[in-house]
């Protein structure tokens, strides 16, 4: 009896082990961006223009974590008055640097999230270098874990998004200032059997709504595929969501989606893209902007 009772006690400790073990991956997956360092943000003076430009070409920049980005962040910041970016909480112009989705403070950087790099300044960067004399200006207005049915018409994001794109084209220099385009990085949020069914005409519908709302018929309008990162048991609802999103060019003009299904690279959760891959859908956004624009 007693041998049978030290075995049975044995099993149970085996069995915590493992559970504990279990639980322990299970929290592991949920990875952590670095703060942001090297306060403050460098204030940038959007109604002049810095030598060498002589137009400011704006984008608005939409979707959920991954267009915020979880990126690793460089040691150093980029500083370049050519390339400037909207302060999410304040609306305060800044020579941009990652994380664009700053929500903390711009002297302090207290109040931060878990934002790091996106696409957008990797993007700037490569659209400024193909056009003479541009001044770029980023207009950060994702939202992390949000769903497409929190970017419809009256929405808090839909309007906050549209009401920081006419701020900018205001505060601009008058008849020199544009907004070139609309980055959108969605889809995650409505990857199940219940939204996949209504995500294709919620997207048109938001690519019409901008377009009215910002004057513009033919506004630029450039989608990116979600991460199909790693086998998961939703993987074939995510390939069904990208599915639509390269189908967004047949439903709308002046539309385009840059494919990255290729890119596997993550920060350790199997959700949001790494560094590396953050940057390469930057240069594929640009890309595809400029053959659009030819």
């Amino acid at each position: 009896m007693q041998a049978l009772r030290h075995t049975f006690f044995a099993f149970l400790l085996v069995t915590f082990t493992f559970s504990a073990s279990a639980q322990t991956k299970k929290k592991s997956a949920k990875v952590s961006t670095p703060a942001p360092t090297k306060a403050p943000l460098i204030k940038a003076d959007i109604a002049s223009f810095p030598e060498g430009t002589e137009r400011l070409d704006l984008f608005l920049l939409i979707g959920q974590s991954n267009m915020k980005g979880r990126g690793l962040m460089p040691d150093e910041p980029m500083n370049d008055s050519r390339i400037i970016m909207m302060h999410l909480p304040s609306d305060g112009w800044y020579n941009a640097r990652h994380p664009l989705h700053l929500t903390g403070d711009a002297e302090t950087f207290k109040g931060h999230d878990n934002a790091g790099v996106g696409s957008g300044l990797m993007f700037a960067g490569k659209i400024a270098a193909a056009s003479d004399g541009s001044r770029i200006g980023l207009i950060p207005a994702a939202r992390g874990g949000t769903k497409i049915i929190q970017w419809k018409k009256d929405s808090a994001l839909y309007n906050n998004a549209v009401r920081k794109a006419k701020l900018a084209l205001k505060q601009g220099p008058a008849g020199k200032t544009k907004l070139r385009g609309v980055l959108w990085l969605q889809g995650e949020g409505d990857s199940n059997d219940e939204k996949i069914p209504l995500y294709a005409d919620a997207l048109s519908d938001l690519v019409d709504r901008l377009r009215a709302d910002l004057a513009d018929p033919t506004l630029p309008f450039i989608a990116a595929t979600i991460g199909e990162l790693v086998e998961k048991s939703n993987a074939g609802l995510k390939r069904q969501i990208n599915q639509i999103l390269l189908d967004l060019p047949n439903q709308r003009a002046h539309t385009a989606c840059v494919d990255a299904r290729d890119l596997k690279g993550h920060i350790g959760d199997g959700v949001h893209y790494d560094t590396a891959s953050m940057e390469e859908i930057g240069r594929r956004f640009a890309k595809s902007l400029l053959a659009m624009e030819k």
